[in-house]
């Protein structure tokens, strides 16, 4: 255990949480001086990790350097239920072959951040999948429907006459329950899983264990500095991208959301943090200590170094108008009538959404041919070739060919 005192430790581990849960329970387990079991789940539903999954891998590496034990759980068994919080309609399940899948890249992700030697990955199907029917109907019974109806996203759904399936009640006692199973100290999630750690320390409390501390973390909003980071929403930063894409992606962040970045993911002090402050309120510009966050997180995902040479790429890239050679080109069909400009920006990967193409359209974001252009209602007719530029990070070479009628 690294020689601290527990008031330091704990000042460092409370950084960037919203809530500990006992704060005293925590700060009498940390003075017990034993390596505690530090516990974070992760359903594999998709097989790339997130900057915003990184807020709480942050902290799981904090727990390690001061000498405990990360147990990383992925979620194979209830990853297939899928986790209902926070939506409004039951989600499809994924099948077996697409957990594992995304569980093994989850396994070759963590440890861009995590220190394998004191990390333990389990599966909850490890436990869940030796429990038979009989012993599944005995841990449900611990818990209520009206308890159940407390959380927001059920109660609302409930009051709405939307559809709530029976599995869905599941997931958070499933997942209390693997707190049991793997003997946590102390669980760590967003603050949208409150609700389910919590049932993890009532469930350890019925089979005689001492309950879990609870800590949660800030959601990471996504590039649009709004919705959370979600790959689904298109705002998103993988940790698997490349050096350069995530440069850009980081340089597009409002100066704002930027000192948001920099206390979910940066690992300066707050000292150091505090003192970009100022030198922002003196006259400083954002953009170059935009870049100082770029370049950490850039050698975190990618190497010592990789920032720089990052950093070099965007401000010769877009500072000095210059494209990559290897841009790419798309051949797109288009009807006889052609097609909305918003439409072919959807069409050749540049937005998300035809909604985000009008955005960026009215922002006067959009570039044909280096000409700014700002009509939504425009129609986009069979032409050779098209440079088109959104923002200052996307980019392609398209060619719109008449679509040919049968």
């Amino acid at each position: 255990m690294v020689k601290v005192s527990v008031d330091g430790v704990l000042a460092e581990l409370q950084r960037g949480v919203d809530e500990i849960l006992p704060l005293e329970e925590l700060r009498s387990r940390l003075q017990s001086g034993r390596a505690l079991r530090i516990k974070a789940g992760f359903d594999p539903t998709a097989p790339d990790l997130h900057l915003g999954h990184t807020v709480l891998l942050n902290k799981l590496r904090q727990f390690q350097m001061l000498g405990h034990e990360v147990l990383f759980l992925i979620g194979d068994f209830t990853g297939m239920i899928g986790d209902p919080t926070g939506k409004s309609v039951t989600r499809p399940p994924l099948t077996r072959e697409d957990v594992l899948a995304n569980a093994r890249s989850y396994e070759e992700q963590i440890y861009k951040i995590l220190d394998p030697a004191n990390t333990t990955v389990m599966f909850n199907s490890t436990w869940m999948g030796e429990m038979s029917a009989s012993d599944l109907i005995g841990l449900a019974a611990k818990h209520t429907v009206a308890r159940m109806l407390e959380r927001d996203d059920f109660s609302k759904r409930y009051r709405e006459g939307r559809a709530i399936a029976i599995h869905e009640f599941l997931y958070p006692i499933i997942q209390g329950y693997d707190s049991v199973a793997m003997h946590a100290d102390v669980e760590l999630g967003g603050t949208d899983q409150k609700f389910n750690l919590l049932m993890g320390r009532e469930l350890q409390k019925g089979y005689g264990q001492a309950p879990q501390v609870i800590m949660t973390l800030p959601i990471l909003e996504g590039l649009d500095g709004v919705q959370k980071m979600s790959k689904s929403l298109g705002n998103y930063i993988g940790i698997t991208e490349q050096a350069d894409e995530m440069f850009g992606k980081l340089m597009s962040v409002s100066d704002d959301l930027m000192w948001r970045y920099f206390e979910l993911l940066s690992f300066r002090s707050a000292d150091d943090i505090e003192g970009l402050r100022q030198e922002v309120a003196a006259g400083a510009n954002p953009r170059d200590i935009k870049m100082q966050l770029g370049c950490e997180l850039v050698d975190r995902f990618h190497g010592e170094g990789a920032g720089v040479l990052a950093q070099q790429a965007f401000v010769d890239r877009f500072r000095r108008g210059m494209l990559p050679d290897d841009l790419p080109e798309h051949c797109i069909e288009v009807g006889v009538a052609g097609m909305p400009i918003a439409n072919l920006l959807k069409e050749a990967g540049l937005v998300a959404s035809t909604s985000e193409a009008l955005r960026m359209l009215k922002q006067g974001a959009v570039k044909l041919d280096g000409d700014r252009e700002s009509d939504m209602r425009r129609i986009m007719a069979p032409v050779s070739t098209l440079l088109v530029q959104v923002g200052k990070r996307r980019a392609a070479r398209l060619r719109l060919v008449e679509k040919k009628t049968s």
